[in-house]
């Protein structure tokens, strides 16, 4: 199955559309744009039966390009990739790297459009889907574009526990083009049951998949960071950026997990005080990362008495 890499347990987790749905959405987007058609000639005939022959096949020849190839740019444009049909069908034209298509995407599709759906009856929008790898047809190869699926059935996937606050921004430098879509996907198997896994079983591997990961991405793994913590790290990452990517920087932070505020005293988690949590201990493939301890542990303070007493102590000197 192929899928379009756009981050896991994201909503831009999209996948390329099947050509029985992207046929479903044109026949819808033509059913309403016949409509549309028929009505505005029957209302240009009632109008301009008083203009000779000539003018009303000049008439009707800008109304067939402008509802049938304008109408749908503009509603691709305007929606970024969302025309009537593909809302109906949970679709959506995006451009190669995920993001929204722009007016000349739009454009490039509607023309070619014309020839491969309209003219041939959609004989060669099928046969060009049926040879893509992907089901694009000769619009989107051109164009530079991919239908994808908005609407993903949901199944029961694994928790992926969010990595170390103090691990948050750490590898935004890293180049990730490089590494394979079958290694993310291995990376976030792992993540999703290194709790099942026996500790030295888990262990290997997640050192295994972040030597493969430094290596793809050409840093080595920073030392004193668990490899779990490490690979956990880089798939937030590849979210951030892909979600910075199709909707800016709103998105990217959404995908952000929060940060747990530093507090004091005993009852202070492990992540506050910058440790690893608990889910990168013996299945993280590297000792645990205890934190060091507060310079100074403050009591309570007690509510101040009136102006000019000092607050009690609570001591009672001895008799």
């Amino acid at each position: 199955m192929s899928e379009l890499v756009t981050g896991e347990a994201v909503a831009l987790e999209l996948r390329p559309a099947r050509l029985p749905s992207r046929a479903l959405a044109v026949l819808l987007d033509l059913v309403a744009a016949m409509a549309v058609y028929v009505a505005v000639t029957i209302v240009l005939v009632t109008s301009t039966a008083s203009l000779d022959e000539a003018a009303q096949t000049a008439l009707s020849i800008a109304t067939f390009v402008l509802v049938l190839v304008g109408a749908p740019v503009a509603v691709e444009t305007l929606s970024h990739g969302r025309s009537l049909g593909k809302m109906a069908c949970g679709l959506r034209v995006v451009r190669d790297d995920g993001g929204p298509i722009r007016f000349r995407h739009a454009l490039v599709r509607g023309l070619i459009g014309v020839i491969e759906i309209l003219m041939t009856f959609g004989v060669v929008a099928c046969v060009a889907s049926f040879v893509s790898a992907r089901g694009r047809r000769l619009g989107d190869v051109f164009a530079g574009t991919l239908v994808v699926r908005e609407r993903i059935p949901v199944t029961r996937t694994g928790f992926v526990p969010p990595p170390p606050p103090w691990l948050a921004g750490r590898f935004s430098g890293l180049d990730l083009s490089a590494v394979p879509d079958g290694l993310w996907l291995a990376v976030r198997q792992y993540l999703t049951r290194m709790q099942q896994l026996d500790p030295q079983v888990g262990r290997s591997m997640a050192e295994r998949l972040a030597s493969d990961l430094a290596e793809r991405t050409g840093a080595p793994v920073p030392q004193g960071v668990p490899p779990a913590a490490y690979l956990a790290a880089v798939v937030q990452e590849r979210q951030a950026r892909e979600a910075r990517r199709a909707f800016g920087g709103d998105a990217a932070r959404a995908a952000m997990p929060a940060v747990v505020p530093a507090t004091h005293g005993p009852e202070a988690s492990t992540e506050a005080r910058g440790g690893a949590p608990a889910a990168y201990g013996p299945h993280g493939g590297a000792p645990d990362v205890v934190s060091e301890p507060s310079a100074v542990e403050r009591p309570p303070e007690s509510p101040a008495g009136p102006a000019g007493e000092r607050p009690g102590t609570g001591f009672v000197p001895p008799a």
